[in-house]
């Protein structure tokens, strides 16, 4: 990508017959900057977008730095909301660095935002990145996928969160094999459980080491709201690389409360085949787009069932993961088939994803390498918006 010279940020215009102003503005507002949790349009950071009657859209982005380890990040999403709008054939995307007004401008965009979505103090590094494994209904597979990219990245040297946001029905404890119950610190607040995995670390909370797993828990939605704000804000979480949320299925009180909490986090978005399985992740995808969460991508669960012969059998139908990535302008992750071992290691709290052979296997490890390569890599804490944050929240903290 060519780099341009900072400058005054230009206005967005069109060019002969190509996509209208407010179509590309709109594209452009489903980018949102992970670590700053709003889109890049109002953050500032479009200097200019021209669509041409041939096809072509160019558009220049002003990055916070020249270096910027999220500017691949960027540019794919850039470059799929573009590309996925009516006509467009190509994007041309050029970057450049903000000069001093820009950054100003951004950063009181980015701590006004703040202020205003009042985000929970977490106890856990800026530079950590949150996942929220989400999906539009239930039975498709979000907590088997979940617990087992949590080990695929742990199995990579990361040091991984999971909290299990589902409050009621919770299952990761089982799912992962771990059990007994939370411990707090010298300071009252909460302790995770922990699981060596390989060369990283498994920290786990979820209600399920604070109730009894064969009785009901009867709470209305601000109560399930204020036990997800307890995992966030009253768990000593320690260093992290990724914090894994397996979210309750649907739009309702706990998702939205997570939009608002966690400006930074950022969803995949878990379907199956069929139609009406994909149409239902669309509105959860939806949701957390109009709440400024970055939709990072989808993954598929229970695809082609392959038996001992090779034969592929798509017992759920096919193209499902393709058709919703395809509709919300976000690449498909992974694809994990559909196997019955996945129903036994759950029972047993072995996740597939410990071993090395099998399809289930090599489909979480390709999913945990996707995600740390392309999707929500690490960055360094010295680099990049960053550095922003921890002013922004300094600040935020002296008000």
């Amino acid at each position: 990508m060519a780099q341009i010279p900072a400058g005054r940020l230009m206005g967005v215009t069109t060019v002969d017959q190509g996509p209208s102003r407010d179509a590309l503005l709109d594209a452009l507002r489903g980018v949102i900057d992970p670590e700053l949790g709003d889109n890049i349009v109002d953050l500032g950071m479009v200097r200019s977008v021209d669509a041409h009657a041939d096809g072509r859209v160019e558009v220049e982005i002003a990055l916070t730095i020249a270096a910027c380890p999220l500017r691949g990040q960027i540019q794919d999403d850039v470059t799929t909301r573009l590309g996925a709008l009516p006509g467009v054939t190509s994007v041309d995307m050029r970057t450049g660095s903000m000069n001093a007004e820009e950054k100003s401008a951004l950063m009181s965009r980015a701590r006004l935002k703040a202020q205003e979505d009042k985000a929970v103090t977490v106890d856990f590094p800026v530079t950590a990145r949150v996942l929220a494994i989400a999906s539009g209904k239930g039975g498709v597979g979000k907590s088997s996928v979940t617990v087992n990219l949590a080990v695929a990245l742990a199995r990579l040297g990361f040091v991984v969160g999971l909290i299990d946001a589902d409050i009621s029905g919770f299952s990761i404890p089982r799912m992962i094999g771990l059990d007994g119950r939370l411990r707090g610190d010298d300071d009252r607040k909460m302790l995770p459980m922990e699981q060596k995995v390989g060369e990283g670390l498994l920290k786990v909370v979820s209600k399920g080491f604070l109730a009894d797993e064969e009785k009901a828990l009867m709470w209305r939605g601000l109560i399930h709201h204020r036990a997800l704000q307890q995992f966030l804000e009253d768990v000593t979480w320690g260093d992290l690389d990724y914090r894994l949320i397996d979210m309750p299925p649907g739009t309702g009180d706990v998702p939205m409360g997570l939009a608002r909490m966690l400006p930074r986090a950022e969803v995949l978005v878990v379907t199956t085949p069929p139609i009406a399985a994909q149409k239902i992740a669309g509105r959860a995808a939806d949701m957390f787009r109009r709440a400024h969460v970055r939709v990072a991508g989808v993954v598929e669960n229970m695809t082609a069932f392959e038996c001992e012969h090779g034969e592929l059998y798509a017992l759920f139908g096919e193209g499902g993961g393709d058709r919703l990535a395809a509709e919300i302008g976000v690449p498909v992750v992974g694809r994990i088939p559909l196997h019955p071992a996945m129903v036994g290691s759950g029972d047993e709290g072995k996740p597939v994803a410990y071993g090395d052979d099998g399809p289930l296997a090599q489909a979480f490890t390709q999913l945990a390498a996707r995600v740390a390569r392309d999707i929500a890599p690490v960055v360094d804490a010295a680099s990049c918006t960053a550095r922003l944050i921890d002013d922004i929240e300094r600040r935020l903290g002296e008000a």
